[in-house]
């Protein structure tokens, strides 16, 4: 098949990533990824801005999106399981000044999260140390995360487990709580509320379609990190059965978490509560509905799992950047020392490096917020819709391009059943958030930031390379 993509070749005195990542390993890494802070503090507000149901609406149709994508994420990690993921696919598949912008984004997309997961880490811990400087935890929180980074990569597999698996008991009991009380089985004597709440003042869609439509580019955001199963699938022992398990695995276990979720906060915590402005772990509707159900420090619990949901999404941010950085190195866009792995297969400049641009972002929190941060930000919140993007459509060129070479997508291990449902209607939702967001006054600077650094990176590789210096890499 003379289309079909082959392995990249490893720059001179580069060693091979060590495999052990397995199916769980990969299901918790992408929920360590995804369930943070956000759905924690940050949901309540998304459900103010479109009513009860407009946001239980319009996390079905993140959830429906999402969904799709992994469909094309699985097809492509199953044909290329190497470290690096979708940078990868879009190096051979779409091109490789595609695949170093899409590199780029979503490093610095990880980066400035992990900037922004230290500094509110350092924050939750001045609730019961108030006298210790926030900088100081932020270091002990940077260092755990290069601790576990640096740990075998089926020791980093165990260790963002167990991180991930708090926070998920935690949506879970939160969801079955939530359910008791929303039938009745509760501390106070009132009566079941059901979905009662669910009818606003202002009727079922206070914000109108509108207001849905502004919560689905927040829904867009918060299942993000669903791709982090692309890039540690090859660093597992058998891609061509972890990742079809990881995928369904993952995507059932999102739906019910965050969908459940939703519905019991909307259900149950009152409306014009759910507008405050002020995020914090006293207003988060986690705390409220653990409260009124009597579990004690209700507060105290939730500000422990924040803790933990910010940690394990450091530990999952500083491995894909690390992996990026050493897949931008085997295609020759970074120096061959940033894909040396270390006798264990890790890449240790990779991490450290990585780590470093995660300490920038949070230095220029403080001292260059409304420069340098707000730029940080913009990118990472466009690298989700954009690498998005580019899953989709080399998931399309991929398969067009296996039915000219005569291979039928069946006989593949993991295939996508919706093709070209699945990629064409994950493009369009896409295309209509970026256009959307321009709409949006809090979210119009960070698009044409986005689009300005994409155009940049396309530029600065030509400048590098020249239009034609960079064939792809495939046979």
């Amino acid at each position: 098949m003379a289309d079909t993509p082959v392995p990249l070749q490893a720059q001179p005195g580069t060693a091979e990533l060590r495999r052990g990542l397995r199916s769980r390993h990969l299901v918790m890494i992408a929920l360590g990824g995804v369930i943070g802070s956000g759905l924690f503090i940050s949901s309540g507000y998304t459900i103010y801005q479109a009513g009860p149901l407009g946001a239980v609406i319009a996390y079905a149709i993140g959830a429906v999106v999402a969904w799709q994508l992994m469909t094309c994420l699985g097809e492509l990690a199953v044909q290329m399981p190497e470290s690096g993921g979708f940078h990868v696919y879009a190096h051979r598949i779409l091109g490789p000044a595609t695949g170093f912008t899409t590199a780029w984004l979503y490093w610095l997309c990880w980066v400035a999260a992990i900037g922004s997961e230290l500094t509110a880490s350092g924050l939750l811990m001045q609730r019961w140390f108030p006298a210790v400087p926030v900088w100081l935890w932020c270091a002990v929180f940077a260092a755990v995360l290069l601790a576990v980074n640096l740990a075998p990569v089926r020791l980093y597999g165990d260790t963002e487990s167990l991180l991930a698996a708090v926070k998920v008991t935690a949506v879970v009991v939160f969801i079955v709580v939530g359910a008791l009380a929303i039938v009745g089985i509760s501390r106070s004597d009132a009566p079941a509320p059901l979905l009662s709440n669910f009818v606003t003042p202002d009727g079922l869609l206070p914000a109108g379609i509108g207001g849905v439509l502004v919560a689905v580019l927040a829904v867009f955001y918060a299942f993000s990190g669903t791709e982090l199963i692309a890039i540690a699938a090859g660093e597992t022992d058998d891609p061509a059965r972890v990742v079809p398990q990881a995928v369904r695995t993952t995507m059932v276990r999102l739906v019910v978490f965050f969908i459940g979720a939703i519905v019991v906060m909307a259900a149950l915590v009152p409306y014009a509560q759910l507008g405050s402005a002020d995020e914090s772990v006293e207003t988060s509707p986690f705390v409220t509905v653990f409260a009124a159900s009597g579990i004690p420090y209700a507060a105290d619990v939730i500000a422990v799992v924040i803790i933990t949901a910010l940690m394990s999404a450091g530990v999952s941010g500083l491995y894909a950047c690390s992996r990026l950085l050493r897949s931008l190195a085997l295609t020759g866009d970074l120096p061959p020392a940033f894909a040396r792995t270390d006798r264990r297969g890790i890449p240790v400049l990779a991490v450290a490096v990585s780590l470093a641009g995660g300490l920038v972002s949070l230095v220029s929190s403080y001292v260059a917020a409304g420069t340098v941060y707000v730029v940080l930000v913009s990118v990472a919140g466009f690298a989700v819709v954009a690498v998005w993007a580019v899953i989709a459509l080399a998931q399309f060129v991929q398969r067009r391009r296996l039915r000219a070479a005569g291979t039928d997508p069946a006989t593949l291990p993991y295939h996508s059943r919706f093709f070209p449902f699945a990629p064409v209607f994950v493009l369009v939702a896409c295309a209509v958030s970026v256009v959307a967001s321009l709409f949006d006054g809090s979210q119009r600077l960070a698009t044409v930031i986005g689009v300005v650094f994409t155009a940049a990176c396309y530029l600065v590789h030509r400048l590098r390379r020249g239009s034609g210096a960079s064939g792809r890499v495939a046979a």
